[in-house]
């Protein structure tokens, strides 16, 4: 049965007779058109990744960035809109304060992605509100080691070794089936997300980007950071060659 045009995505609190809720798919629509995001979750902690499409060369380098930090702990990464997605991170930074103020310690990863989730649900139960047209990936280092878990405009919320989103998400995914996580470093992981990142980049429709990378591991010391400028260059470096190689 097609509901296509039949007015079942005028609000988002209506199903289809399909048993589909039409505005959640749009928002999803939004993340498939955003940029590739790749994550890994390493033996030793989390890498993200981000091919953040540059629309014009008068943009300033790393501004509107991809990777954010949330608590010293945690670290996000986003696909879809950066005005929908600030929302989002100004909530899961008042979570973790909330957290902390009220049970004396850090919010773990888990928690604080089921409470984002329950957000974005909130937002497809009624009619006066739209959905989120971001997904993120949440990342960092608790008492129950590193953790990886995606939030989607549904309010879904499901913990990944490896993930994907954005324009090269099927492509990502292929390579990361091939990835034995429990065995890579983080600083493997970095060199890895961004050779993924950069052989399903397509260079027709998309001329530029800027890579970003963000991790959280033991070499870190459980803290959130941007990737270095050094191990940054390496790891780019690394992908280029990688191409070039697999272009031969």
């Amino acid at each position: 049965m097609s509901s296509v045009g039949s007015g079942y995505d005028l609000y988002v609190s209506t199903y289809s007779p399909d048993g589909k809720l039409f505005q959640v798919d749009y928002a999803n629509k939004a993340v498939e058109n955003s940029g590739t995001l790749v994550a890994i979750r390493a033996k030793d902690g989390v890498v993200l990744g981000v091919e953040k499409l540059v629309p014009s060369k008068m943009l300033c380098s790393g501004s509107n960035r991809r990777v954010h930090h949330i608590d010293t702990h945690i670290g996000v990464a986003i696909a879809g809109f950066l005005a929908d997605a600030r929302q989002l991170i100004s909530r899961a930074r008042n979570e973790a304060r909330n957290y902390k103020s009220t049970y004396g310690q850090p919010i773990p990863i888990k928690i604080l992605s089921q409470r984002i989730a329950s957000y974005n649900h909130m937002h497809t139960l009624y009619g006066s509100v739209r959905p989120f047209g971001c997904s993120i990936a949440i990342s960092g280092i608790d008492q129950y080691g590193p953790q990886l878990f995606l939030v989607e405009p549904s309010g879904s919320c499901v913990g990944y070794f490896g993930a994907s989103l954005g324009k090269g998400k099927q492509a990502a995914k292929n390579e990361l089936e091939k990835i034995k996580f429990s065995e890579m470093t983080c600083r493997e992981a970095i060199k890895e997300v961004s050779r993924i990142i950069y052989s399903v980049h397509d260079e027709v429709k998309d001329k530029d980007f800027e890579l970003e990378l963000g991790w959280i591991s033991t070499e870190t010391n459980n803290v959130h950071q941007i990737v270095p400028k050094e191990l940054h260059d390496e790891a780019e470096a690394y992908a280029k060659q990688s191409l070039e190689d697999a272009n031969m």
